[in-house]
């Protein structure tokens, strides 16, 4: 599962997503977030094809409850 970086997501608004959703610890989203913000896209985690389509609508559904624009994707590996 793949997160793009955009220019009005709240970078705490993505440590909490990858901890939350993810299971991330503190110190490990923080640095998955910074590699977004860096780079454009990170690697929130690794799963099966279901689960990882699960993870992408969930991302989607709780950033737009907060009105952002955070968008996740797919990608084989």
């Amino acid at each position: 599962v793949l997160l793009y970086n955009d220019d009005y997501t709240p970078m705490e608004f993505v440590v909490e997503l990858l901890e939350q959703l993810f299971g991330k610890s503190p110190a490990a989203a923080t640095q998955i977030m910074l590699a977004i913000h860096r780079g454009g896209i990170g690697v929130a985690g690794v799963y099966v094809l279901e689960i990882a389509e699960t993870k992408v609508a969930a991302v989607h559904r709780t950033a737009e409850e907060r009105s952002y624009p955070l968008r996740a994707g797919v990608e084989k590996e």
